[in-house]
């Protein structure tokens, strides 16, 4: 028994080295749901009959997730019988990029993963800079079956098409020109578009900019570049991984909407089109003023995204520069402002909001406003600890020996040096935020009722449970993944920024 169990963990720590069998047992995990889900919505509750188009798409991704399957077993018996993939498995990857044109993004992220051997950060960072891009252009494309669409949508779609050709590009061109931490000159013009990619929110794309120019400003192969490092340490969590990728894709999704999407489907009422279920026109289904429920969800994600992006930088800002300020200084500064937060800490979040909300009125601000407030004491304990633990460092040491003013240690000293629990915390705050939005909009107290936000479609949704319950899954459904994924991303920063697991 013993010995069953002692092998059992050997195979566990040789399939924990080979990234790509994760990668792989992901993507034929995400066709059998796709398909699953997609032989549920084929059969109309109301007619009784099965939409013929629907069921053969979900036939379509089950036999694909048996092929990927079949991939994952042969990846997982050569490592556990060689320890290595062998070649001729390693070209079963051109045959995931295939199946990828299904639509399964993950088969295309474990097809450019299983390829390549010797995968370094920006080549594996290059892959979700491609399959950003590739899945906007996906989720976008559907509205083809709509009878009109954006008017700049195929101005939208070929932008992004373009710029997917760039990435596979610069796929390549930093697989032949960056050895290690050498980097050709050559490189570094290439750099103008993937730091531009930020105005489209492809942040993955940004940074392999930023780490190109990083290591050609450090030529220097025994500088270690830190922030690099994290990175590297980042990407071994693929749930993580997964988690950031669902983050960056939905921000991205909100910034390109506004020419892929049509804003008018989102808030218009058609009252030809009251309660549509699921088609390729309305891949969600329309509400009971006959709104497109999918371009609602799309558009919610903005709001979603920006109030919990904002309603968590403000309480960072305040809060941090009170902890900050506690933790230094201690005594009497640190007495007075704690004990006023802790009288803050005290009152439900929740309920503060409510509060605030009952009080100025729901609109967006508001809703900023009241979930800013409840949250500042949390991150100023936070910032408090931290500084308390570094005030009385080396460093800080021989700044006040060099003469520096305590403002100047506080903020440019001290509070750096602390930044990592707080981004953190953030990353697994936000959301928190977004689920507390969703919560008060639910209920009529966050957003405009008019705005499409999740929280209000499935407010909507919640009235047809019994007869069109997919109006409140598919809502409910958003803000399952975008938490999960800020709490998975979360996790893996705190893992990657711990120095003991360096």
């Amino acid at each position: 028994m013993e010995n069953k169990h002692y092998y059992k963990r050997i195979n566990g720590r040789k399939l924990n080295r080979f990234q790509e069998h994760s990668i792989v047992s992901y993507s034929w995990g995400v066709s059998f749901i796709l398909s699953i889900a997609m032989l549920i919505f084929s059969y109309d509750i109301v007619t009784r009959q099965i939409e013929s188009f629907i069921a053969s798409l979900a036939f379509v991704f089950l036999g694909t997730g048996i092929i990927q399957f079949l991939i994952s077993l042969r990846v997982k018996n050569e490592i556990l019988k060689f320890n290595e993939i062998k070649g001729s498995t390693r070209k079963l990857g051109y045959l995931l990029l295939i199946m990828g044109a299904t639509g399964n993004i993950f088969s295309i992220i474990a097809g450019f993963t299983l390829i390549r051997k010797d995968r370094t950060i920006e080549y594996t960072i290059s892959i979700y800079s491609i399959m950003t891009t590739i899945a906007i252009m996906v989720i976008s494309s559907l509205n083809i079956f709509k009878e009109y669409v954006a008017n700049n949508f195929f101005i939208g779609i070929i932008i992004l098409g373009l710029l997917s050709l760039y990435y596979i590009f610069m796929m390549y061109m930093v697989t032949k020109h960056i050895n290690g931490k050498r980097v050709d000159k050559k490189l570094i013009p290439l750099t103008v578009p993937l730091l531009g990619s930020i105005l489209i929110g492809n942040f993955f794309a940004f940074v392999l900019g930023l780490i190109i120019i990083s290591k050609y400003r450090h030529k220097d192969d025994e500088i270690s570049i830190e922030w690099i490092s994290v990175l590297r340490r980042l990407f071994r969590n693929y749930m993580s991984v997964i988690g950031m990728f669902f983050v960056v894709l939905l921000i991205s999704l909100s910034i390109c909407s506004n020419m892929t999407f049509d804003y008018s489907l989102a808030i218009d009422n058609n009252y030809s089109s009251l309660l549509q279920t699921p088609s390729l026109e309305y891949p969600f289904g329309t509400d009971n003023y006959g709104r497109c429920v999918f371009t609602r969800i799309v558009f919610g994600a903005r709001i979603s995204l920006v109030v919990g992006i904002i309603a968590t930088m403000v309480p960072i800002v305040i809060g941090g520069i009170l902890g900050a300020l506690a933790g230094y200084y201690g005594k009497r500064t640190d007495n007075t402002i704690m004990r006023i937060l802790d009288i803050l800490y005290a009152v439900p979040g929740i309920l503060l909001a409510i509060a605030i909300i009952a009080a100025f009125g729901a609109s967006t601000m508001n809703l900023i406003l009241a979930l800013s407030i409840g949250a500042v004491p949390m991150y100023a304990r936070t910032v408090r600890a931290t500084v308390m633990s570094i005030a009385n460092q080396e460093f800080v040491e021989a700044a006040r020996a060099c003469g520096a003013r305590n403002f100047t240690i506080i903020f440019k000293h001290i509070i750096p040096n602390s930044l990592a629990p707080v981004i953190v915390r953030a990353t697994l705050g936000i959301g928190g935020v977004v689920l507390s939005t969703s919560s008060l909009s639910y209920l009529g107290l966050g957003v405009e009722p008019h705005i499409p936000e999740w929280g209000n479609i499935l407010k909507i949704g919640s009235g047809y449970l019994e007869t069109k319950p997919y109006l409140a899954i598919f809502p409910g459904l958003a803000i399952i993944l975008i938490v999960l994924a800020f709490n998975y991303f979360g996790d893996g920063l705190r893992d990657a920024l711990d120095p003991k697991l360096k």
